[in-house]
């Protein structure tokens, strides 16, 4: 069985993540051998930091503050496996626009035309992704209609 979580974050005020990571410790109960829990998340960590939980400047701030920094971002180590999706460099988000436009041969411009497309695109809908690249290239589609 396979318990899947889409999107998981926590703000920096929700303890529930404590009860997830007694859930997956197998605090609550013995983990079945046959169940695996795959999560998916934008964020590299889990739960949302402030630059002032980072920054212990004031006195009233807790004796052990490393403590709570670590029980934070211990959630996100209960997951075995962690794969990272970074920022790809232009030339690499070039060759993604490129590689999912030769899947439509309805798509006709040159290389050159979708590079030119593809940095028009950048600047007006964000950062460089896989996520940005097929999103262009269904707005290429549209056009070819």
């Amino acid at each position: 069985f396979i318990l899947y979580m889409d999107d998981l974050s926590f703000e920096e005020n929700e303890s529930e993540y404590k009860y997830l990571k007694a859930l997956i410790e197998g605090g609550l109960e013995t983990k079945p051998d046959n169940v695996l829990i795959y999560a998916t998340s934008n964020r590299r960590h889990l739960i949302k930091e402030t630059w002032n939980e980072r920054i212990n400047t004031s006195s009233n701030e807790e004796m052990y503050h490393s403590d709570t920094v670590r029980e934070k971002l211990s959630l996100a180590d209960r997951f075995g496996v962690t794969i990272g999706y970074y920022k790809p460099s232009m030339k690499e988000y070039f060759e993604i626009v490129k590689a999912l436009a030769r899947k439509y041969p309805e798509i006709t411009l040159t290389d050159e035309e979708l590079e030119r497309e593809a940095n028009i695109w950048v600047r007006t809908h964000g950062a460089q992704s896989g996520r940005t690249a097929e999103q262009l290239i269904y707005h290429l589609l549209g056009d070819v209609e």
